[in-house]
């Protein structure tokens, strides 16, 4: 079922407005985080989306935080530095013990902690996480934590970190997926007392960093869920994070085509529109297609995460297709704008590097296809 989410994106919408295309460009140029923009959204309560009402949330479900993060693409934002709270939470929620939820999760509701940070990746392992090399091993009542984690994006931003490590030696488990375990680090206490985080200068601000871990002890409470079974526990957020980049690729296609569309019928050359001719008429109509493709997929994988079953391929088939959306979108927009679409004050070379990340991350267009061609299709594993 697609719900009508229509009052929650006019209010997103609106509240939007202020923080137009001079703020990001601000904040590009200086490396700024979004603290102003992150803080409104906090204080209306949709950083909470999905947070149970028991927990000071909303509730809500998947699709209305995807309403939230593509209302925010398609008014020329960026939910990058504060979308991550919407899906690592979920390893709390479901996953986390009672004492867990009741200290973290109304804090996070509140906007008092943020939860914004993922450890996950690592520079020698890339998207193999079951070789991951970060290390938490068990003394007495703590674990002990060393490794490097890369591309952690809003590590500087951040109260909380999601951290996967290894607590049982690769050599010494069943299967590679299992003996990895989540730990719900709080950055307050481990920053200077064994966790170190240096930014990575990128093409664009997305506010990522490199976070290291040298002799890190980690409280055993802070362990999310049972020990060894932390790809599981993550793998329901990594599902809805899919999700939820896809609807922020929705987003992102709509602002290139509004403003496409727009400029396409006003613009004239040698007499008239230049959204007459095909060169420019067709790629953008043909954007327009993909995008309402994606989207019957993107509602499909809501509403299979919803339910309870296994998405794993309608998540990964709604980032795949909405992301190939938003590209074309974007590359439609560059054809009609010409030479402005390089000229910052337009918007559209900022949204253009911007939605070209989501062909990498957080999951690589090539692995998504391996996923399918293994687990849909039943084809030998690629790699």
């Amino acid at each position: 079922m697609i719900d009508d989410w229509t009052d929650l994106t006019a209010a997103v919408t609106h509240l939007c407005a202020p923080f137009d295309n001079s703020y990001w460009n601000g904040l590009e140029a200086a490396g700024a985080y979004p603290d102003a923009f992150v803080q409104a959204l906090s204080e209306a309560g949709y950083l909470a989306a999905l947070i149970p009402e028991e927990f000071g949330g909303s509730g809500l479900p998947l699709a209305a935080g995807g309403a939230i993060l593509e209302a925010i693409h398609a008014s020329g934002g960026n939910a990058a530095a504060c979308h991550a709270q919407m899906y690592t939470m979920g390893a709390v929620v479901r996953h986390g013990s009672a004492a867990q939820k009741e200290r973290y999760l109304p804090q996070i509701a509140s906007g008092a902690l943020r939860l914004q940070a993922f450890g996950v990746t690592e520079p020698g392992t890339g998207s193999d996480t079951t070789q991951l090399r970060t290390r938490a091993e068990r003394r007495g009542d703590v674990f002990v934590v060393n490794g490097q984690k890369v591309w952690t994006s809003r590590a500087m931003h951040s109260d909380l970190m999601l951290l996967l490590a290894r607590t049982t030696p690769l050599d010494q488990v069943a299967r590679r997926s299992e003996g990895l375990s989540v730990f719900l680090v709080d950055m307050r206490d481990a920053l200077g007392k064994g966790l170190t985080i240096q930014p990575i200068e990128t093409m664009i601000n997305h506010n990522t960093c490199e976070v290291f871990f040298e002799d890190l002890e980690v409280p055993a409470d802070a362990l999310i869920g049972k020990l060894g079974q932390g790809l599981r526990c993550i793998m329901t957020g990594m599902n809805a994070e899919r999700v939820l980049i896809a609807y922020e690729c929705l987003g992102d296609a709509a602002f290139f085509l509004r403003r496409a569309v727009a400029y396409a019928g006003e613009r004239e050359v040698f007499g008239r529109p230049i959204g007459q001719n095909q060169g420019i008429q067709f790629p953008l109509a043909r954007a327009h297609a993909q995008t309402e493709a994606a989207r019957l997929m993107v509602h499909r994988a809501a509403d299979v995460f919803e339910s309870g079953a296994d998405c794993g391929a309608e998540a990964n088939m709604a980032k795949l297709l909405a992301s190939e959306a938003a590209w074309a979108a974007g590359e439609a927009a560059i054809t009609t704008f010409g030479g402005y679409a390089f000229a910052r004050d337009y918007g559209i070379e900022r949204k253009w590097r911007e939605t070209r990340l989501y062909q990498t991350a957080p999951i690589s267009t090539n692995m998504i296809l391996a996923y399918l061609g293994q687990h849909v299709l039943g084809l030998p594993r690629s790699y």
